[in-house]
């Protein structure tokens, strides 16, 4: 069977250049030798072992792009795409790496001070901290400005107070990146964004492992804060009142991640279903024998192949520093859209199969709907793409 990053038969991007490519192929083989054996086990218990954690830091697949000095291994996106792209090429999805990756590290590297990289960043490549970002709330999902939770500072601490849910690694996290208001006066001018270490943290609380439709083996949580201090030295940026901001300028990259897991989640879902075709007979011929089911994946093929073409523009527009927000999110609506419409095409192939847990397509059904929600839903991102016509 060709592999879901050959399916398409599309030359390389300028972006995966051969250590890009080098760390593709490495994670693909972590990600079969070590993670993929236990997954069901992961699945099964709705988190994944911290052992995996510290493999992966191990391996070189915690903070790629982060700088050398750092612990990281100096690289960019493109990097961290090749490691989402083969997380979702062997179908291990909800191992929450590349969310620690290329989300939490980069608030740190971007808007920390020496102190806190020094601090933080080497011991998030090891996996020794495992990083979540706290940004949605009961009443607050994605309008970031209804944040409630409170921080309020006294002396050289913060206080923090309010609720947290659907967070991310909310039970492996130790690392949590708190968006929080400093000022509530002063609406989204005064929300910032405060680093907070588990480990030993009074009035801290985990709420449950939520018990979510697909993305099983990811934990994601309910977090609670009462009166939980925090040194104001854990305060990203120079200043309070910068966390919208320091939001808005890493959104972008966010919303470019979603589109990696959507690509690569269509690209397996095409490469399994004509693997099982090819194999499966219907009326004393292949399935892949039918006019219909070749037309279907012709289509499904074709839309595959834009999808990937305009993800990789968008990937060396980001490593460019080009990338717009508006960009980013025709990215994300669009090819969660059509990882949406692949894996259910791809579904309906299988037949009675397809529903059948013990078949891949169908934990790439229930593990892709998530991906038009997170992020921003899809309908936010059309008002801000509306916006700018």
């Amino acid at each position: 069977m060709a592999s879901a990053s050959e399916v398409l038969g599309l030359p390389k991007p300028a972006w995966a250049t051969d250590d890009v490519a080098m760390l593709y192929d490495m994670s693909v083989r972590f990600l079969e030798n070590e993670i993929a054996p236990k997954y069901d086990e992961y699945e099964k218990n709705e988190i994944v072992e911290r052992a995996a954690w510290e493999k992966a830091g191990a391996n070189g697949l915690l903070c790629a792009s982060m700088p050398e000095e750092y612990g990281g291994s100096g690289g960019t996106f493109a990097h961290e795409s090749a490691i989402a792209e083969a997380l979702g090429h062997v179908g291990t999805d909800g191992f929450g790496i590349a969310l620690h990756n290329a989300i939490v590290a980069p608030y740190i590297l971007h808007y920390g001070s020496e102190e806190q990289k020094q601090r933080w960043l080497p011991r998030m490549a090891t996996g020794e901290l495992i990083g979540a970002i706290a940004m949605t709330e009961p009443g607050a999902g994605s309008d970031l400005q209804g944040v409630k939770t409170r921080a309020e500072k006294s002396g050289n601490q913060y206080t923090l107070n309010g609720s947290k849910t659907f967070i991310t690694n909310g039970q492996n996290a130790n690392l949590i990146v708190v968006v929080a208001k400093t000022d509530p006066s002063q609406g989204a001018k005064g929300t910032s964004l405060i680093v907070l270490e588990t480990d030993g943290a009074e009035g801290f609380e985990r709420g449950r492992n939520l018990d979510k439709i697909g993305l099983k083996a990811n934990d994601t949580s309910e977090l609670f804060f009462n009166d939980v201090r925090v040194p104001t030295t854990n305060l990203l940026g120079s200043e309070e009142g910068q966390g919208f901001i320091q939001l808005m300028q890493q959104l972008p990259q966010e919303r470019l991640l979603v589109a990696t897991q959507a690509i690569s989640m269509a690209e397996r879902a095409l490469a399994v279903t004509i693997e099982y075709v090819k194999e499966r007979k219907a009326f004393g011929k292949a399935v892949i024998d039918f006019q219909n089911t070749q037309f279907k994946l012709a289509e499904l093929k074709t839309e595959i192949t834009i999808g990937r073409i305009f993800y990789n523009d968008c990937v060396q527009r980001h490593i460019n520093g080009g990338l717009d927000p508006v960009t980013a999110s025709m990215a994300k609506y669009w090819l969660s859209d059509l990882q949406g419409k692949v894996v259910d095409e791809c579904l309906q192939l299988f037949g009675g199969y397809g529903y059948m847990n013990e078949y891949p397509i169908a934990r790439m059904f229930r593990d892709a709907r998530v991906q038009r929600i997170y992020g921003g839903t899809n309908e936010i991102m059309k008002v801000l793409i509306a916006r700018s016509l």
